[in-house]
């Protein structure tokens, strides 16, 4: 049985798997002359437009459907991240010391961070290999069990308590 081998200068595309494009702006013979089949002047006649969201003059979808929901981004707490591990690399630096409590404020001024934002978040990603007393605004479960399993404590700020319903407010039906 013969084998065929493929070489790189036999190959070639299906036959029409490639059309030529068609030539604009060549004369009036070629049916795409003057104006390229872009219409007259104007924006769209031009290079670079695209009118995003625009349907040709019919109301587009994004005004055809209602408005929906509410965003609380604006509202949203803007929590700073830091991971065990990198406390760990600013300790080995020599930018945090470890008898000192370390805050978000200590934090920003060793540069761990670059701003405090509405507290700091502390995740058990890497490891810890000195106790620490850490005073953040949240902390998983597992960053505050490394942290306790080497001696050092996690402070957190006070829970707030729960809202009770008024005696007067009451449903309406």
């Amino acid at each position: 049985m013969a084998v065929t081998v493929m070489k790189l200068n036999e190959i070639r595309d299906n036959k029409g798997a490639h059309y030529r494009y068609k030539r604009v702006g060549r004369g009036i013979g070629s049916g795409k002359g003057k104006t390229s089949a872009r219409g007259g002047k104007g924006q769209t006649a031009r290079t670079g437009v695209a009118l995003n969201g625009f349907e040709g003059g019919q109301t587009p979808l994004h005004r055809r459907l209602p408005k929906r929901g509410f965003g609380r981004v604006q509202f949203q707490k803007d929590y700073h991240i830091v991971n065990l591990g990198r406390l760990q690399v600013a300790l080995d630096a020599g930018k945090l010391k470890p008898d000192a409590p370390v805050t978000g404020e200590v934090l920003v001024a060793a540069g761990v961070l670059r701003r405090v934002g509405d507290g700091v978040r502390l995740l058990g990603k890497g490891e810890l290999k000195v106790a620490l007393t850490l005073e953040v605004a949240g902390a998983s479960k597992s960053a505050i069990a490394a942290v306790e399993k080497l001696g050092g404590k996690v402070i957190l700020p006070p829970a707030k308590p729960a809202e009770k319903k008024k005696a007067g407010d009451t449903a309406k039906a």
